[in-house]
């Protein structure tokens, strides 16, 4: 693609960096047959290719974001479905990201719309004021019904939605403290992403995950000082917030990595594991973290990515199928597609593929409350092709497509390593001891 920017433009490192992605396009449209919000809506202009144009535009002519460009930006999903299917390496995921952020600098949003964003970017990342607002959500369901007929209510009506009818205790395993491995020598230390949303919407993630290395010889750090990754306001377009987040984090890894040594930074949810490992580039234009930042970077393993690398025994056919959902995060995002299925085979499950597995399912971090009509049409068309393979479970490996996934099917769904952990010595997962699955391990 053909650019025009002056020198003064390019002078700007984030413009620079976008001009160099926007010559990389050159109109193939390959990525429309993979876009969820082009393959539901039917919009060029809610295609990756079709917001392309919209940011050079606004770029080039280093104008305001406006009502059109702000609607279709809205819509994308950050799936990054387009940067698996590009066949000439266009980086939309960066390019997305810049647009993003001059919208938040340089467009007043509608009343409604900017107190929804804040009130998401001031609870969500913050577990307490998280559990606060999941107890409060139980008094306001009976307005669901209401909220859902105005559209600038719509997000309330999904947040009231989605919202557990009750919340799990806070898992032990979740404060400051060092796993020791429980037995022979220890094969290797690690820190764990303690996580914000996921920790009150599913503690038994990260337990199943410490139990699981713990018992393979893996010391399992959980470090003070641990804040949000940053991911869920980083995709709002709010670089500062999510900044903070990140060089919170780094400094707390660095001081690790520095007293103990680390083999890997260990992330159960590929979400926050996708802007993780774009710490480096982030962070990249700081000079007092850039290094620091690319350090951590590389350190970052999904669970799976890095159980991977462990020798785990085979383990006899327990008889029960799963359905195995690739969050985007984790295809599409970090490149990950082999190794949880094959460690979920290894440990005895039968995998089944649902049909469409590249599309998303519509959770994509505060999406499936800012965008409800969308999402929830993803959302249909995923659980529809989860369940045409008859499973007796579902795993992937991202709290949201749990929560999101959950909300519209009765098959239980469980994070990967919950049944790697069940299959290793580990206990039956609470969310099987209600159900009929059967497994020859209880």
């Amino acid at each position: 693609m053909q650019t025009n920017f002056t020198p003064a433009q390019l002078a700007d490192p984030h413009v620079a960096a976008s001009e160099q992605i926007l010559r990389k396009c050159v109109h193939c449209g390959f990525c429309t047959a993979t876009c969820p919000t082009y393959v539901t809506l039917g919009n060029e202009l809610d295609s990756p290719r079709g917001r392309i144009y919209l940011i050079k535009d606004m770029l080039e002519n280093d104008r305001p974001a406006d009502t059109e460009v702000v609607t279709h930006i809205d819509r994308c999903l950050s799936c990054l479905a387009c940067v698996t299917t590009c066949p000439s390496g266009v980086d939309y995921m960066h390019l997305v990201d810049h647009a993003r952020a001059h919208i938040e600098k340089t467009y007043k949003r509608p009343f409604m719309n900017r107190l929804t964003r804040g009130i998401l970017a001031a609870v969500l990342p913050y577990p307490g004021r998280f559990r606060m607002a999941l107890r409060l959500a139980r008094l306001g369901r009976p307005l669901e019904a209401l909220f859902r007929r105005h559209q600038a209510l719509k997000p309330f009506a999904a947040m009231l939605a989605l919202a557990p009818r009750s919340l799990p205790a806070p898992s032990h395993l979740a404060t400051p403290a060092i796993h020791t491995a429980e037995q022979g020598e220890q094969r290797g230390r690690v820190a764990i992403l303690t996580g914000c949303a996921q920790q009150v919407l599913d503690p038994a993630i990260n337990a199943a995950t410490i139990r699981l290395l713990t018992r393979l010889g893996v010391e399992v750090v959980v470090p003070k000082g641990e804040v949000c990754c940053g991911s869920l306001v980083h995709h709002m377009g709010r670089e500062e917030q999510a900044l903070a987040s990140a060089r919170a984090n780094v400094d707390v890894w660095t001081r690790e990595i520095e007293e103990g040594g680390l083999d890997a930074i260990i992330i159960t949810a590929s979400g926050c594991g996708t802007t993780i490992k774009d710490y480096g580039h982030m962070l990249r234009l700081d000079p007092a973290y850039a290094e620091k930042a690319a350090r951590v970077s590389a350190l970052a393993r999904d669970v799976t990515e890095y159980l991977a690398t462990l020798d785990l025994p085979s383990h006899m056919p327990r008889g029960l199928t799963v359905a195995y959902h690739s969050a985007c995060s984790m295809q599409h995002g970090q490149k990950i597609t082999m190794a949880p299925k094959q460690l979920l085979k290894a440990a005895g499950f039968t995998v089944r593929d649902p049909a469409e597995g590249h599309l998303c399912c519509g959770s994509a971090g505060t999406y499936n409350i800012m965008q409800p009509d969308i999402s929830d049409a993803l959302k249909a068309r995923k659980v529809k092709n989860i369940e045409a393979t008859k499973p007796d479970i579902i795993a992937t490996g991202n709290i949201g497509c749990i929560t999101q996934i959950a909300s519209a099917t009765a098959i239980p769904i469980l994070h990967t390593v919950e049944l790697l952990d069940w299959a290793y010595g580990g206990e039956r997962p609470e969310k099987l001891k209600a159900s009929q699955v059967d497994g020859q391990q209880n």
